[in-house]
Parts: structure tokens; sequence; C-alpha cells
């Protein structure tokens, strides 16, 4: 299965910037989805379009064998620079590089919704064990902040069609499922503390921002940098969580 080209070309090219703009996540969102899906230290755990390792790394603490799982070669470069010692596959969600029920846990963070919906849940399916869980996780920009509303401003004429969590496409072929059933969903709150240069390189990191023209691209980095009055700057997130056991 093929990976969306916006996705490949985008991160082909932002991995660096992917790395130092975007956020992490929130520990307590962390915290709800291990504890949720039974992550011990006996557990393996697949993460899927791991990118540069923003999530996995957030599951090591919990002593689980962590896969990462990664299409994009350059995104996995800086994965294994970032988080060393790290298990990292290339692979797609959609052709997974792991065994049969060889998995407790599968977790998909700021991904599912570039997937093939119903190709990867057959897959995902395949490698979990009966009864095993699946944690999707997305931060998504609070643009009831004045700074949020502003860079959308800046990023919305530029987007397109590329696939983006808020249009809830993704939601459809998880009802059209039968192979998961809900197992909860919680919302967390979140900021990230940037300088200027981390906030140029979170916009720079989106996709579809990363795959405009050098003239294009340097409009959006002049437009972000004039946003920035002072230092540090804080970035409020809403992080949504969704969880699911393999039926």
């Amino acid at each position: 299965m093929s990976v969306h080209r916006t996705a490949a070309e985008g991160f082909g090219r932002a991995a660096a910037a992917y790395e130092r703009g975007r956020p992490g996540y929130p520990q307590a969102a962390i915290d709800w989805m291990v504890d949720q899906l039974d992550i011990t230290s006996a557990s393996t755990v697949v993460d899927l379009g791991a990118g540069t390792g923003k999530f996995s790394r957030m599951l090591r603490p919990t002593g689980a064998r962590v896969i990462a799982i990664e299409p994009v070669a350059a995104m996995r470069v800086e994965l294994a620079r970032v988080v060393p010692g790290i298990e990292v596959l290339d692979g797609t969600a959609e052709a997974i590089p792991c065994g049969d029920a060889s998995a407790d846990a599968v977790t998909a963070a700021q991904a599912f919704h570039w997937f093939s919906g119903a190709a990867a849940l057959r897959e995902i399916h395949r490698v979990l064990r009966p009864e095993g869980g699946l944690g999707l996780i997305w931060n998504r920009r609070d643009k009831r902040d004045p700074l949020q509303a502003a860079i959308d401003a800046i990023i919305r004429p530029h987007r397109g069609r590329a696939p983006i969590h808020e249009r809830d496409s993704w939601r459809e072929s998880m009802m059209a499922s039968a192979l998961f059933r809900p197992a909860g969903e919680h919302q967390f709150s979140y900021e990230q503390a940037v300088d200027a240069d981390g906030l140029v390189a979170r916009v720079l990191s989106i996709s579809f921002i990363a795959t405009l023209s050098d003239g294009e691209r340097s409009t959006v980095r002049d437009q972000v940098s004039a946003l920035v009055d002072h230092t540090p700057i804080m970035l409020p997130y809403l992080t949504d969580v969704f969880l699911f056991r393999r039926g």
C-alpha cells in the first residue's frame, strides 16, 4: 500500500522541522491510555505512523516492547537519532511488518487519518492478540486561542484536501468496521512552550506546508514570524484520545 503523496513528500522534507516544532503529548493522556489498554512491562506495543517518535518515546517508561513503524525514510532516520535503541521498522498501517497476534496494543498518534481505513483496520486486527487494544491520539490546535487562530488563517488557504483529523472522515471506517468496539474516549488540555524558531518549525512541519514551493514556504515563514512579539510562546492544544478493543 503506497503512502499518501502529501505525507510522503511533506514529511520527507520536514523531518527535522517535525522533531523541532511538533509538541509531545500530555502525560495524563499517556497514563490514561496505558491504564485503559492494560499496557505493562510484559506488553508489546506497535506504534503506527511513528514519525520522529514523539509518541513512541513516551511509551518506553512503561517497560513495554515498543515497535515503531514508519514508512517515510527521513522520519525513520530522525527517529533513530533522537530515540536511540528504539526498534524502528519500515512499514505502513496497511502492511504491518509484524506477525499475527503478536501485539498487545497498537497505537497511532497524529496518524490514523492518513491511513486507508478499512485496510488498516484489517491489518491492525491481524497483529493484535484477542481483546488487544487500539489507541488513537491527536493533538488539535485550540483555535479559541488568538495565536492559534492567526496560524490557522495563514495555513488554511494551502490545505486543499489533505487528510486532517478535524474532518472526522477517519470515524467512518471505524463505524463501518465490525472488527473493533469502542472502549472509551477522553479529551485533555495541553500547552507547548516554543521560541520563535520553534513556532516557525511547528508550522513548516505541517505536511501540506512542507510540499509548497520554496517561495511559498518563505512567505509562510515570514507571516508566522510576524506573529511573534514575545517568548516563550505558549501554544494551547486539545488532545483527543480514542480507544478500541479487538472484536
